[in-house]
């Protein structure tokens, strides 16, 4: 191989290895990011839905049981919206998986051993995130 081919292929690897530490970096503070906004959220979500729960029922002007079944029915359906993401949750974990193993695969035994720390890191964050 001459000189400027291997001057080349060392440039070429740099660019792929800046643009993988890019996105293992961009992926563990957007996941950083996600468990303290959820954090945040969860207190913000309730006191919204008991905001909009009483805005609806002066509006309506509701009676005592017309509020209780409504809220019944608003609870309902969050239960449902939250089945329906755990149900999903295993088709978004496939392909983040299928990523790792394809960014993995490029890399060098040491580089894997930090991916995996990584990797592992995102993991117990994201687990973290959604016991709050």
């Amino acid at each position: 191989m001459t000189l400027t081919g291997r001057t080349t292929l060392k440039i070429w690897l740099v660019l792929v290895a800046v643009f993988l530490l890019g996105s293992v970096t961009g992926a563990a503070l957007t996941g950083l990011y996600r468990s303290r906004a959820s954090a945040g959220r969860n207190g913000r979500d309730r006191g919204k839905h008991e905001q909009r729960f009483e805005k609806m029922r002066q509006e309506l002007n509701l009676t005592d049981q017309q509020a209780t079944d409504v809220r019944t029915i608003l609870d309902q359906t969050r239960n449902d919206y939250r089945a329906l993401r755990e149900e999903l949750r295993p088709r978004f974990e496939e392909p983040r998986l299928r990523a790792r193993t394809r960014i993995r695969a490029l890399l060098n035994a040491e580089q894997q051993k930090k991916f995996d720390a990584l990797a592992a890191q995102q993991d117990a964050e994201h687990k973290a995130g959604e016991k709050r």
